[in-house]
């Protein structure tokens, strides 16, 4: 038994070693192009939340009421003309599939062009404020 104990950390000395340079290697790949609070989103988590977004929107479907039409209440000046829809992006980098949507969005037009992320994070009541570019 006392020879299991080196084993088992030699183990686990390697699981923490391997596990690091998943990290490094998205980080080295990318960088963050927009910033929510204190989250920061990667190109790729952007795409992959407006392609989920756009592919519901021109199917017709929805989920959880996502992607709806954004009425810019708050008057940002987006790249594109409207409508736009807004989409969750999550905080865990995962694509929004349901459930709590989080305070970060994606914002794209009627022709799936992406405008800009935006959060309540920061924001008084439900409006939205821009996320750092």
């Amino acid at each position: 038994m006392v020879q299991l104990i080196p084993t088992l950390v030699a183990f686990i000395g390697a699981v923490a070693v391997s596990a690091a340079p998943l990290t490094e290697t998205r980080a080295a790949s990318e960088t963050c192009v927009y910033t929510c609070g204190s989250v920061c989103y990667w190109q790729s988590d952007i795409d992959a939340a407006v392609s989920k977004g756009v592919s519901l929107q021109e199917s017709g479907q929805e989920i959880d009421g996502y992607p709806h039409q954004y009425n810019d209440y708050e008057g940002f000046d987006f790249p594109t003309p409207g409508p736009w829809y807004e989409f969750p992006i999550l905080s865990s980098y995962k694509v929004y599939n349901g459930g709590s949507p989080g305070p970060d969005r994606v914002i794209f037009d009627a022709n799936g062009r992406f405008d800009s992320v935006i959060t309540h994070t920061g924001a008084s009541g439900d409006d939205f404020v821009a996320c750092k570019h």
